[in-house]
């Protein structure tokens, strides 16, 4: 069968709390140097969705090394904040959005996980109850993602052309060459999305930019292409990436893929360098990135989980 995709509005609030029953929903925003909209973000979902609408057990924000003030932002918007170094830190420390979601499992109770970018601008908080009705409703989905419009904005705030640069270039045509059962899926790298908890501990989990097209493969290959669904949620807009930075995002997406494919081994699994060049008066000039490809375990595998979890 294949991807699922839900159309029209999300269901009414006393509907999805009727659904919900005990189950219990965690809110799971990764930031790092974001102190201009994440507290917008923590705000807005709390407003919503745990005062106004109960639907919201758990609204985390893991800060992933900020050098900002995005944890004290945060914090003051009514968020629980971590900081993922201090989360299990004898297990060595990694960089990137997929150790923010992994590090998110341990300190977290939620059945449901529900994750939101912090950069995010023009957005609503209607993307919650948006990703959680699939999963609450119908016991067959286990991972659901967004779809929206998403224009990118200039420095100035203008459109500046449609965003999904990597996806266009490299998570679509990984998808059509070797899982053709996702091709269904309009953005397979959207920053919002929903899965369960009894799945999500389970996958290995890249600690980069990999971490959302190998959540959609091991999906997947776990309980089959229908157990994915996506949700039409409208527009979106976020910060702008130079397009420069989306070299070692395209890297780590690309190796995701190649990792469930069962190839690479070794060290070249765990890290890839990346060449650029910058224009100087001698010529071009090799800028290279070392990328991280290594991947956390399931989250059942550590000992002790889920009672490794801390409190701040």
């Amino acid at each position: 069968m294949p991807v699922r995709t839900v159309a029209g509005p999300a269901p009414a609030p006393e509907e999805l709390l009727a659904a919900k029953g005990s189950t219990t929903v965690t809110v799971v925003v990764p930031a790092r140097d974001e102190e201009a909209t994440v507290g917008d973000v923590v705000a807005g979902v709390r407003r919503a969705w745990v005062d106004e609408v109960p639907l919201v057990d758990e609204l985390v924000v893991i800060d992933s090394d900020s050098t900002d003030r995005t944890a004290e932002v945060a914090r003051a918007a009514g968020a629980t904040v971590f900081a993922a170094a201090e989360v299990l830190p004898e297990l060595g420390a990694a960089r990137g959005k997929g150790e923010a979601l992994w590090k998110s499992l341990h300190v977290t109770t939620g059945d449901v996980l529900v994750f939101l970018d912090a950069d995010l601008i023009e957005w609503g908080t209607h993307f919650v109850s948006g990703l959680l009705g699939p999963l609450l409703t119908d016991p067959g989905v286990a991972l659901v993602k967004a779809v929206y419009d998403r224009p990118l904005l200039d420095a100035d705030g203008r459109e500046a052309e449609t965003g999904g640069r990597v996806t266009e270039l490299v998570a679509r045509p990984l998808l059509a060459l070797h899982h053709p059962d996702l091709a269904g899926l309009v953005q397979p790298l959207a920053g919002e999305w929903a899965v369960r908890r009894s799945a999500f501990e389970r996958f290995s989990l890249p600690v980069g930019y990999g971490v959302e097209i190998a959540a959609l493969v091991d999906t997947a290959a776990a309980f089959g292409a229908e157990a994915v669904a996506q949700v039409d949620l409208g527009r979106r807009t976020h910060r702008h990436h130079r397009h420069d930075t989306l070299g070692p995002m395209a890297v780590q997406v690309l190796a995701a893929v190649e990792a469930r494919l069962g190839r690479p081994t070794g060290e070249q699994a765990r890290r890839a360098t990346l060449t650029q060049y910058d224009r100087a008066p001698e010529g071009f000039v090799p800028r290279p990135t070392d990328v991280d490809l290594s991947e956390r375990p399931p989250a059942v595998s550590v000992q002790g989980y889920p009672a490794t979890a801390v409190r701040p």
